[in-house]
């Protein structure tokens, strides 16, 4: 079911572990053109492009692309009080982490006079996209929904795919959990479609173009940010779910197949990693997966990401080769199943999930962290959705005429070796005539 890779007795450069790290390449490929083909016709023809892709992807026809708020309220009066409490108590640790990821305004004094300060600004409109295509995301809703409230944002759009068994409506939950948090800018479209919709806006549904397009999905929900980049911010391309496990010979391998499996099971293209040194454990964890990847309610689709390209058992020779393919790798989701698990190491890794009480599940849900975070590398360089995604950091310069006229030569001897003379004009312009 998992191919293995073994890099052991191999000295590999940087260049050389990327070239080993397992990725479904030909279907990221794939999903940039189609996603950016959907995105310009949503862009040209708007509702219309909507409708035809929510019945072409969706099965649905005929429904309420804007859902009307009785939808919402509906579905807050018949939510699950089980699901409601859980919902609540996410919110709640939600919130508490991201308000922990808002930086203070600051004030630096460079010189007498001569202040710079550093204040942080949300920006005014966002488009929350949540995935509903073969599992309900709730979680997601969170996850997008809070962060930006708690960032300040003053308008707050969200988006999820409408279900045939719903009539065309959004999933009820989604439309719960949106209620619960005080949205009423909700719409059921999906898929690159809404990426689109939010960054161009589609005025017959009253949707206005964003400033910011953040959420989670599929290979084409991160391949359509991609083609809207430029038009609208993004956060970090999360696509298809990954999950790498660094483990040892003391870790639990009935643990580890678990966490494995329950990647796997959002998706086809979901990858599923584990790096060791212990080729005992790699044999005992193989053993534990095939019964229990059988007996899970979504065998079919764990059968399929356990075995595609992009998910393996990698085997290296010692701690410091599995650190080391890790940080090539860039996991969305790391997991340490080690003797001594220290992640200090690990620089790169959307979340990392410390010991075996720590699993990635926690993070999807209840650990108060978020769980929209980077795939496909991108964590080497992108960070996940924070309160600070929906943040632009702006400077504020405050000169009197004194400090001014300290550094009044500078600008003036600066401007002039750039060939800029107006620039040191606009300068010495302040100095002509009586002080003001």
């Amino acid at each position: 079911m998992l191919r293995t890779i073994d890099l052991r007795g191999r000295a590999l450069t940087p260049a050389e572990l990327l070239a080993a790290v397992p990725r479904a390449t030909a279907a990221r490929e794939e999903a940039l053109t189609v996603a950016a083909t959907l995105v310009a016709d949503v862009a040209e023809r708007g509702e219309d492009a909507l409708r035809a892709q929510a019945e072409r992807f969706d099965g649905a026809t005929g429904h309420d692309i804007r859902v009307p708020a009785a939808h919402l309220d509906e579905a807050l009066t018949g939510l699950d009080p089980r699901v409601r409490a859980a919902l609540e108590e996410a919110i709640t640790r939600v919130r508490k982490a991201s308000a922990a990821q808002i930086p203070p305004a600051t004030a630096t004094q460079i010189a007498p006079g001569a202040r710079v300060v550093q204040r942080w600004q949300p920006v005014r409109r966002v488009g929350l996209y949540v995935p509903g295509g073969k599992a309900v995301y709730p979680s997601s809703v969170v996850m997008n929904v809070v962060p930006a409230q708690v960032a300040g944002v003053a308008e707050v759009a969200l988006a999820s795919p409408p279900q045939r068994a719903h009539d065309g409506r959004v999933h009820p939950v989604i439309l719960a959990a949106a209620r619960l948090l005080g949205i009423d800018e909700v719409y059921a479209m999906g898929g690159a479609g809404a990426i689109g919709a939010f960054a161009y806006g589609v005025a017959s549904l009253g949707l206005g173009p964003v400033d910011v397009v953040t959420g989670p999905g599929n290979n084409f929900v991160a391949a359509a940010k991609r083609a809207v980049a430029g038009v609208v911010g993004t956060d970090a391309e999360a696509g298809a779910t990954e999950i790498l496990i660094v483990a040892d010979d003391s870790a639990d391998a009935g643990l580890v197949a678990a966490d494995l499996i329950s990647q796997a099971e959002h998706d086809e293209q979901a990858s599923a990693v584990l790096v060791t040194a212990s080729a005992a454990l790699a044999e005992a964890v193989v053993a534990e997966i095939v019964p229990r990847a059988a007996r899970t309610r979504h065998a079919e689709r764990v059968a399929a990401a356990l075995g595609g390209p992009q998910s393996a058992i990698v085997l290296v020779d010692d701690l410091a080769a599995a650190t080391a393919f890790s940080n090539a790798y860039a996991p969305e989701h790391l997991e340490l199943h080690l003797a001594d698990p220290d992640p200090e190491p690990f620089v790169h890794a959307g979340a990392i999930f410390v010991g075996p009480d720590s699993p990635v599940s926690l993070g999807d849900y209840l650990a108060g962290s978020n769980h929209v975070l980077p795939t496909g590398g991108q964590a080497r360089y992108a960070a996940g959705l924070s309160a600070a995604t929906f943040l632009r950091p702006q400077q504020i310069i405050d000169y009197d005429r004194a400090a001014l006229a300290q550094v009044r030569d500078g600008v003036v001897t600066l401007a002039q070796a750039e060939d800029l003379p107006a620039h040191g004009e606009a300068v010495e312009a302040r100095f002509e005539g009586p002080p003001r």
